[in-house]
């Protein structure tokens, strides 16, 4: 999901609340440090109390506040260029009715991809199940950068692809893939299920 370039909406800008907007600038920085960087959404009560307060629409603040929410969405990406080739995997780990499979990682001049497969018995399907899958969260480590990219499946299938950066070594033996499943985009949901690969 490639993020498109930002186009500025207007050359206009009243430089008098430059200070104003500088001041926004450190309180959402502040806000990030002191909330640890999950700073959840306010409750109804407040948003409605603030905006009477303020004299600003409630819709403007869910919005404003929305948006902080999605903070890591707006880090910069590193875009997989250059392909040099397929590290064969192929590692699986069985939780409850699923099956959990790295197949093999994608190897790019600046980044790795990496694709979970989740497999299970879909002949009782139904066509809300193929529209509500869960997301994951990658970790490999403090050094390594994952990004959700998307997913896409099936009856009884579904897979998400994660771009890791810098690029994993060509050869990842004793890394271990962490996938932590929410039942929200937003992670902030999490359903408890953690599969771990060990990469030998």
């Amino acid at each position: 999901m490639k993020r498109t370039g930002f186009i500025r909406p207007t050359v206009y800008y009243d430089e008098r609340i430059s200070t104003i907007d500088e001041q926004l600038c450190h309180l959402i920085r502040k806000r990030k440090e002191l909330s640890y960087n999950n700073p959840g959404f306010p409750p109804d009560k407040n948003i409605s109390k603030w905006a009477k307060q303020f004299d600003l629409y409630e819709d403007l603040l869910r919005s404003i506040f929305g948006t902080l929410r999605m903070d890591d969405d707006f880090k910069p990406r590193v875009e997989p260029h250059n392909f040099i080739k397929h590290i064969p995997i192929l590692k699986s780990v069985e939780i409850g009715v699923n099956l959990y499979t790295v197949t093999f990682i994608r190897q790019f001049e600046n980044a790795s991809v990496v694709q979970l497969d989740i497999n299970w018995d879909g002949t009782n399907d139904s066509h809300e199940d193929l529209h509500n899958h869960p997301t994951f969260e990658m970790n490999i480590g403090e050094q390594y950068d994952c990004r959700w990219n998307g997913g896409r499946g099936g009856t009884g299938r579904y897979s998400q692809e994660f771009i890791v950066s810098p690029p994993i070594p060509d050869n990842p033996s004793g890394l271990t893939f962490i996938f932590k499943e929410y039942s929200s985009l937003f992670k902030d949901k999490p359903t408890g299920v953690e599969v771990k690969i060990y990469l030998e």
